[in-house]
């Protein structure tokens, strides 16, 4: 625990020198006053979805740029063989980030459309969001090693987020999109504004601690594959 509480700590601190605090105050601000400019919203609807797409940056993106980062500086090489585990390396960084977007989502919200909605559910939400982005942001950059390697290929691999907006929006019903890892996370944010049948708040809640727990094991995974093996270092 303790190492795990001090790796978060750097994380944190790396991620405020190198930038990543700055820029997601901007994204906030100039969202934030893009957004005011409508009248007559309801932003009980529309703060899911945007949520959604907006958390791709700070989860997936950011968590690319981390590794990245790491990896041209050496860093990562030197992490690996020290004490610290491959859980506590990728849980540090999923809790940053969370920590880092919970900040940006919930100022925006506050700026936009005010305290009207239920903490714990939009908490959670944007939890699962932030871990499922971060882990596969993982398993992903993981086998790359350079930004000019990874930025083309991303758009192949966020292609299917978008995917549960679908059935959110009504415009296309079918059990299968209750499938993807996403739908489950949206319906708790949803659930933030709007109570939902019983089944689909058990769906959503336990849906998404399956899907991290998946994330959580490729992330590991890929940890061991691409990093620890391509370094030539092993563990016990």
């Amino acid at each position: 625990m303790k190492r795990l509480l001090i790796t978060l700590y750097w994380d944190i601190v790396r991620q405020y020198r190198n930038g990543f605090y700055f820029v997601s105050v901007f994204v906030a601000a100039l969202t934030a006053l893009v957004l005011r400019q409508f009248d007559a919203v309801d932003w009980s609807i529309w703060w899911p979805p945007i949520l959604l797409e907006n958390l791709v940056i700070n989860a997936f993106y950011f968590m690319a740029g981390i590794v990245l980062l790491e990896k041209g500086e050496g860093t990562l090489e030197a992490q690996i063989i020290t004490p610290l585990r491959d859980y506590e390396y990728l849980l540090a960084k999923v809790i940053s980030l969370f920590v880092l977007s919970a900040l940006e989502s919930l100022a925006l919200i506050l700026i936009v459309s005010g305290p009207a909605f239920n903490w714990l559910w939009m908490l959670l939400g944007i939890a699962g969001f932030v871990a499922m982005y971060a882990f596969y942001g993982f398993f992903v950059v993981s086998r790359y090693d350079s930004i000019t390697e990874f930025l083309l290929p991303s758009a192949l691999w966020t292609l299917g987020f978008s995917l549960p907006l679908l059935a959110y929006f009504d415009l296309w019903q079918h059990w299968s999109l209750f499938l993807h890892p996403l739908q489950a996370p949206l319906l708790l944010i949803h659930a933030a504004y709007a109570p939902l049948p019983a089944w689909q708040l058990a769906y959503a809640v336990v849906y998404t601690g399956v899907w991290l727990g998946i994330g959580y094991v490729i992330g590991q995974r890929a940890f061991y594959r691409f990093v620890i093996t391509k370094e030539g270092v092993g563990r016990q």
